[in-house]
């Protein structure tokens, strides 16, 4: 593999590790404010990838953009049902349907 390759391997696992470590430390209270930030960040990451995908000109760089729009899209879908259901937490007994 040439050195770019591990380059980008090492910048990848970095940010995986500092990504946890971040997050690991956040109080509870802060979850749901969070949540909100990152929908809005994995939203750019959707617009990200499809503007990817539709510059890719080879098979594997559509299979590649492919996946990349299908993980965002699970993303920003999975952090809305998560944070409705944080939500619905702090509503009280008379305000609930």
């Amino acid at each position: 593999m040439t050195p770019e390759v591990w380059a980008w391997v090492y910048i990848i696992l970095l940010s995986g590790f500092i990504g946890y470590d971040v997050i690991r430390r956040v109080p509870v209270v802060l979850h749901t404010p969070l949540m909100s930030g990152s929908n809005f960040i994995h939203g750019i990451v959707l617009v990200g990838a499809i503007i990817a995908l539709g510059f890719a000109q080879n098979d594997v760089e559509k299979i590649i953009g492919f996946i990349g729009v299908l993980m965002a899209t699970l993303n920003v879908t999975g952090g809305f049902v998560v944070t409705r259901r944080m939500l619905a937490m702090f509503v009280s007994k008379g305000e609930k349907k």
